[in-house]
């Protein structure tokens, strides 16, 4: 199914904040010199526009120099962002001259806020709080110099300034934390997501060889008993170990082969194909097996030596891929330790299909008491098959029967139902 396209940022987020700084502070310029010099003049006047302030051929160069400076700082404000925060500020204070004024213009500092704003939200934040105080430092400055000179001119406005610009650092140190925050979880979840394809193949490598090794050493040891007194056996035996040797290398072969092909794949890939590629169900690594594979499962166990009677009770039905999947391989892993640990000639194993979930029992006759549990305990086999449970929601249980031998049970919880079709009938095998 293809990938629907990608929703197109809004367009405030599409305006590059270049752009955005030079719109403020070129609407803050251009606002006073229509109002107080263009149009025509009213009985209103402004100390700060005075209407011969840009009459001076100087004035007017200082102003287009002023506008130059902010033009090249919003061009270099993704690229060089201090060095154009810079520009935008020195800027403000060159048009301040050009109007002859000693005192901040409340409208031009708008522009160096929102430039400050960018900087403090892709910045570091020692580069932020130096380029807040070079802001705050020309305000001071401003006020340092009213106060030399001694000039009066009413209430200073360089307070109600330097507040916006805390507000506008506040706001993109804000945003700042908020990226750090999600770049954070974003390492977290690829992280864990590694750790848990790390498992998985862990899983999938320990449950596909430890019981085709387990046939394999049951069948050598067999072979090597009687390679004198039955050499037909002993050849028997050891076509098996042939066999299941090669099919076991090329299991690995495919697993490995998928994992190499994952490497290869481009790192690159644009956003709309990364989407893709996560709206897909990700390839096995190797053909899905499950419970329809257990009486081949048990033939292959029953041929080395250890008969595996197979017992299916309730109604057969089409089982999620992941159920299956875990049941066949929690039945092959008790099915190996059995194999390698028990030392019994037979196991049984029954898989009910009841209303919500699927029950499965693995036991058998064999050592059972603490030596077969301790034996068990010290590979993967039961880990592995814990975590299969638990990341299924189901309840695990192993140990010794009281009578003698080992007991492996679980239930998996079905999600929903998956399926009327029956695959068979209960029955007995």
């Amino acid at each position: 199914m293809p990938a629907s396209p990608p929703l197109p940022l809004p367009l405030l987020k599409r305006i590059p904040p270049g752009l955005w700084t030079a719109l403020v502070w070129f609407t803050a310029a251009l606002q006073p010199i229509v109002e107080y010099i263009l149009m025509p003049r009213r009985h209103m006047y402004s100390l700060s526009y005075p209407r011969d302030g840009l009459d001076s051929l100087g004035a007017r160069a200082l102003l287009a120099l002023a506008f130059l400076m902010v033009l090249a700082g919003s061009a270099l404000l993704r690229r060089k962002a201090a060095a154009a925060y810079g520009l935008v500020l020195a800027a403000t204070v060159v048009s301040s001259v050009a109007w002859r004024q000693d005192e901040a213009l409340p409208l031009q500092f708008l522009g160096v806020d929102v430039a400050l704003c960018y900087v403090a939200a892709g910045r570091p934040r020692r580069t932020s709080i130096f380029a807040a105080a070079g802001a705050l430092g020309v305000l001071a400055g401003y006020l340092v110099l009213r106060w030399i000179t001694g000039a009066e001119s009413g209430t200073a406005s360089e307070p109600f300034v330097a507040l916006t610009v805390v507000i506008a650092w506040l706001i993109g140190n804000s945003v700042h934390q908020v990226r750090a925050h999600t770049v954070e979880l974003q390492g977290r979840a690829a992280a864990q997501a590694v750790t848990a394809e790390r498992l998985r193949i862990a899983r999938e490598m320990h449950d596909t060889v430890a019981h085709s090794i387990g046939i394999i050493a049951l069948q050598a040891g067999a072979a090597a008993r009687v390679v004198e007194t039955q050499p037909a056996r002993a050849r028997e035996a050891m076509l098996t170990v042939e066999h299941v040797g090669r099919e076991t290398l090329a299991g690995l072969r495919r697993m490995l082969g998928a994992l190499r092909q994952a490497d290869q794949e481009p790192a690159h890939r644009d956003q709309e194909s990364t989407g893709r590629d996560q709206g897909r169900t990700r390839a096995p690594l190797q053909p899905a097996v499950g419970l329809a594979d257990l009486e081949r499962l048990a033939a292959t166990t029953t041929a080395a030596g250890v008969r595996v009677e197979v017992w299916w009770q309730g109604k057969r039905r089409p089982l999620p891929a992941d159920i299956d999947l875990a049941a066949f391989r929690i039945v092959q892993e008790a099915v190996t330790n059995v194999v390698r640990h028990a030392g019994a000639d037979c196991c049984r194993v029954r898989v009910e299909y009841r209303e919500n979930e699927l029950a499965i029992e693995v036991v058998d006759r064999g050592k059972g008491g603490d030596t077969n549990a301790n034996i068990m305990d010290t590979g993967f086999g039961l880990a592995g098959m814990r975590e299969r449970v638990a990341l299924l929601g189901g309840h695990f249980t192993a140990g010794p029967r009281p009578g003698g031998g080992f007991r492996v049970a679980t239930r998996l919880p079905e999600p929903a139902v998956t399926g009327t079709g029956a695959r068979g009938e209960a029955g007995t095998g």
